[in-house]
């Protein structure tokens, strides 16, 4: 049987118990810190040496030149052409889809006149180059690169560079099709801290960029950390997470599922279920001991469900709403009969998945939606990737005479007041008198 914790609202105890339950200790082991810092270092100073042979040591891959980690556009385009015909079009739907959405979110220049005709606006811009980090060898994230890819694109992004592991020479011709799909520009068959070193300061051969986003291991998240201020990065994400707000009247099957579809990922993932229904919280637990030995990563979602989950009762569903805004989950699921009508009160997730029918796996590939979300609470403070990750703004700002006349005595005050005589003295060399 599973030994998931199961807590109620109605316990002295609850909060504390739910507070230890959301605490995660992620700070950076030492030694993956030293690690990452020395390679970085390396990269810097020796760059595509460096890469080279980072890239034989620890990929056990043997290149005379950074030029041939470079895989070509045409080897994208016969990996796309490759794939067999349902994945092929399970890709392109996916795509076109996710890129949907995103055309929605591209922010635009806007700028008005004042009166004494001072003209004050927003001009957007694009990044100029982006690195994309993709988890290679055995594991296949095609959806990672749809995700951080074509938000990059619809924001205009004119240089999109990815790097790709190919551990012993093992290329994957998913993620291959899915960079063909979304247009990347540039594809080299590097990884780790080494790869997040050559996109950040740039080497002979790798163009520098302006933001690194996507996945990647402990090593890939430290190298992330100590680049951060010389490029921008996405986040540092944790482990993932599902809340599942549940009325009780949902197939306890699905919800046991919906569970381990988080739980599956690694023994530290979080799945909580919250609900007022104790029979139903009972028949979810009783579906989840029943499934749990039909999953191939049984071992894993045992591990993740009785380290970090929870069977959750609360009064009611305000309640519920209540507690899932505490948790701040990177995704949840709102399964109850009137999802509209409850949507409203949450105000702290990652995304909301709305409805019975709406499992998060849908959003992991397919819906439109960026998977990359805030992790650890984080969606207390902020938001899904998405195309203004790839924007930013430049504030514009024209004086008239009449404007100068009159802004300038007020900075002047304002510099005065603060003893900086420089600031104000520039101020009044534009009023009229």
């Amino acid at each position: 049987m599973l030994n998931i914790k199961r807590l109620s609202s109605a316990e002295p105890d609850f909060q504390a118990r739910l507070s230890q339950l959301l605490a995660f200790e992620g700070a950076q082991d030492e030694s993956v810190d030293r690690t990452v810092a020395d390679i970085l270092a390396d990269v810097k100073h020796r760059g595509d040496a460096a890469v080279l042979d980072y890239t034989r040591r620890l990929d056990k891959l043997e290149a005379g030149s950074m030029a041939a980690l470079e895989m070509p556009q045409a080897r994208l385009r016969e990996a796309l052409e490759r794939l067999p015909a349902d994945q092929r079009q399970a890709l392109e739907v996916s795509a076109q889809r996710v890129r949907i959405y995103h055309e929605k979110q591209k922010m635009e220049s806007w700028s008005y006149r004042e009166a004494d005709g001072t003209l004050l606006g927003q001009q957007v811009t694009a990044l100029d180059r982006v690195g994309l980090y993709v988890p290679g060898g055995k594991a296949a994230y095609p959806s990672s690169v749809l995700m951080n890819a074509l938000p990059a694109k619809v924001a205009g992004v004119k240089e999109l560079i990815m790097v790709v592991p190919t551990p012993n020479g093992q290329v994957n011709d998913l993620v291959l099709a899915a960079a063909a799909v979304c247009g990347v520009d540039r594809v080299f068959t590097i990884g780790g801290a080494q790869a997040v070193g050559a996109l950040a300061y740039g080497t002979e051969t790798v163009p520098q960029v302006d933001k690194i986003v996507g996945p990647g291991n402990a090593y890939v998240a430290a190298a992330k950390r100590r680049v951060f201020g010389v490029v921008g990065i996405d986040m540092v994400a944790g482990p993932s997470e599902i809340l599942i707000l549940c009325d009780g009247q949902t197939n306890p099957e699905w919800i046991a599922m919906d569970m381990f579809s988080q739980a599956e990922h690694d023994e530290i993932a979080q799945s909580i279920l919250i609900s007022p229904d104790a029979a139903f919280i009972d028949a979810v637990h009783e579906a989840m001991n029943r499934l749990v030995e039909e999953m191939p990563r049984k071992d894993i979602i045992r591990a993740a469900l009785e380290n970090r989950g929870a069977l959750v009762q609360v009064r009611d569903l305000d309640e519920a709403c209540a507690v899932s805004n505490q948790v701040a989950p990177e995704h949840l699921e709102l399964s109850v009969a009137d999802p509209e009508a409850w949507v409203g009160k949450l105000k702290h997730a990652g995304a909301i998945f709305m409805g019975r029918m709406t499992c998060e796996s849908l959003g992991d590939y397919c819906a439109g939606p960026n998977h990359v979300l805030p992790t650890s609470r984080t969606a207390r403070f902020s938001s899904p990737l998405g195309v203004y990750d790839f924007q930013k703004r430049s504030s514009l700002i024209m004086v008239s005479a009449d404007g100068a006349n009159t802004l300038g005595r007020i900075a002047a005050t304002f510099a005065y007041g603060e003893g900086l005589q420089a600031h104000a003295r520039s101020a009044e060399y534009r009023l009229k008198d």
